[in-house]
């Protein structure tokens, strides 16, 4: 049996999708249903349901909330969360598969990706907190695999994709930072990756997957709306201050990923697809 935390979430929501098509059997849940940051509850749940595999896609991911208004929550949910779910799942005997991100680097490597075995060192606390789950599993668990990944977007929830669409029904130009570099990520692709690990029994351990190629949001950006006439234009970071510092550049090594023999698209094929998709879901709807 498989149980998915965050099961409402972006990243949850596609992995439902990918399992409704496969067949194959799970059980979701949120924080109404199995709070994390809840010891007792998230042991009394997991002993019940005594599931194989846990996906956890539950996390904070409000990167500039966490830094201050939003810290305590932050790392309630990312590390003590995180651990309520490992020790249980260690109690049951199940793996656990747990996403990371690549904010847990510091960006400073430069035109040289960052493999797995590169020492991790954010600079926000969204990224600490996910390094400090990273090393609860690790700690407590033997059966994890941890699977970092960058600039997430997808069909389902909040994302960089939708915040550009919805900006540009109302500008005719738009200022996207051109200093920060990373690899897009769809969640369908990280959702298949997921369950590959798990069905092919790939070793135990920290992978890095997102899409094939890099880019600067600026090119993310100018990529999304090419098909519109918004005009995008290039501003440095230190022209858009955010609360949370981000890596100026964190591409991660996809090798380790693509010896197992997964197939990962590019990052502009992932986003056509994607939407592509969400054009026929509209469609659907109309």
């Amino acid at each position: 049996m498989i149980l998915i935390t965050g099961g409402n979430g972006q990243l949850g929501t596609e992995l439902r999708k990918l399992l409704d098509e496969q067949q194959v059997t799970y059980v979701s849940t949120d924080s109404s249903e199995m709070d994390i940051t809840d010891a007792k509850q998230t042991r009394q749940v997991i002993e019940e349901l005594k599931p194989e595999v846990i996906y956890h896609c539950a996390a904070y991911t409000a990167v500039d909330k966490a830094e201050e208004e939003s810290k305590a929550l932050d790392e309630l949910i990312n590390v003590d969360g995180t651990r309520n779910v490992a020790e249980a799942a260690k109690a049951v005997g199940a793996t656990l598969v747990y996403i990371s991100t690549d904010y847990v680097f510091d960006g400073a490597k430069k035109e040289h990706t960052y493999k797995e075995s590169d020492t991790p060192a954010p600079l926000n606390e969204y990224g600490r907190t996910k390094l400090l789950g990273e090393q609860a599993v690790a700690a407590i668990m033997d059966n994890y695999y941890i699977i970092r990944t960058s600039w997430v977007f997808g069909n389902y929830g909040n994302n960089f994709v939708f915040t550009m669409q919805r900006l540009a029904k109302s500008h005719s130009k738009l200022t996207v930072v051109n200093d920060q570099f990373g690899r897009p990520t769809w969640t369908r692709t990280l959702a298949e990756f997921m369950t590959f690990v798990v069905q092919e029994q790939a070793p135990f351990g920290i992978y890095h997957l997102s899409n094939e190629g890099s880019c600067s949001w600026y090119e993310f950006a100018k990529e999304i709306l090419k098909d519109t006439t918004v005009e995008v234009a290039p501003v440095t970071s230190a022209e858009y201050p955010q609360k949370a510092r981000r890596p100026q550049y964190s591409v991660m090594d996809l090798s380790k990923a693509e010896a197992l023999g997964f197939v990962i698209p590019t990052w502009q094929t992932a986003l056509s697809e994607m939407l592509s998709e969400s054009k026929a879901d509209v469609t659907k709807v109309e």
